[in-house]
């Protein structure tokens, strides 16, 4: 089984994709209670809600399910929301705070590492080269890094959430421009509500890449899975509701390949 896959485009934005994947080692699958192996957290169609959205983009995408490894964790272990409910890089329980393990299963300090090694690390050398190799090319590259979640969960958030979660890590990872060109979209999408750095201002990967000053802007879209599926199990694809969410991401990654192509992108940093 692949660890990670990449189309590459000529373009100047990539699409990261780390928690579409479903892949879990059978010894691995074993040591999973039902719960765990009901696999829920998963960014469900992901690759197919973005998939032929903007020519030319470059994908990466981990096949790894995220109880196994989570390719959007700090690889260290170091929380991302201090103070918050959150999973770890090999999650113990599952966005409800329900065990996934069966008992006395959980894995050892030496099998994180191992998988580290195996599934975080091979993905994230991918990615890397990808934005580098779209850098050289255009001088300057942007990590549009795509997430879904269910729009109800207590344990990591209150209410329900808007449809657009738009990360920046308070505008730090990204020039001001991308930030704006992005939440504009969302903001003014008829019908869909939306928030900018509200509790998801990127994960691991958007805040370890979002380095302005060296030609790389990273931003997260976090999306309500229920604008384009079912959020129960079998987790439905609802092509009705998608094709009413995809003009809007279509228009916000256009306008961020034409911020790119313009030159108006500086390695000056972000701007406030």
């Amino acid at each position: 089984m692949q660890v990670f896959s990449v189309q590459r485009g000529d373009g100047p934005i990539v699409l990261g994709q780390p928690h579409g994947g479903t892949y879990v080692p059978d010894e691995i699958t074993a040591r999973l209670n039902d719960n765990g192996r009901g696999l829920a957290d998963t960014d469900w169609h992901i690759n197919r809600l973005y998939k032929g959205i903007l020519d030319d983009a470059t994908v990466v995408r981990s096949h790894v399910h995220r109880y196994v490894i989570d390719a959007n964790r700090d690889p260290f272990g170091a929380s991302l929301y201090p103070g918050q409910n959150t999973t770890t890089l090999v999650p113990l329980t599952d966005f409800d705070g329900q065990q996934i393990w069966n008992d006395g299963q959980s894995p050892s300090e030496d099998e994180v590492e191992d998988r580290r090694r195996k599934y975080h690390a091979p993905y994230h050398a991918a990615l890397l080269d990808e934005l580098n190799r779209v850098r050289d090319r255009h001088g300057v590259a942007i990590l549009f890094d795509c997430h879904s979640i269910r729009s109800l969960i207590p344990f990591l958030f209150e209410g329900e959430l808007p449809v657009f979660n738009t990360g920046t890590n308070d505008g730090l990872t990204c020039d001001a421009a991308i930030e704006q060109a992005v939440h504009d979209v969302a903001s003014k999408a008829e019908g869909f509500t939306s928030v900018l750095n509200g509790r998801f201002r990127g994960g691991w990967t958007t805040r370890h890449y979002g380095r302005p000053s060296d030609g790389i802007h990273a931003i997260q879209m976090e999306i309500a899975q229920r604008a384009y599926m079912d959020e129960t199990p079998p987790w439905t694809w609802r092509e009705d509701r998608a094709a009413k969410l995809r003009p809007h991401l279509k228009t916000m990654l256009t306008r961020l390949n034409d911020l790119a192509l313009s030159g108006a992108l500086t390695r000056q940093g972000a701007q406030k």
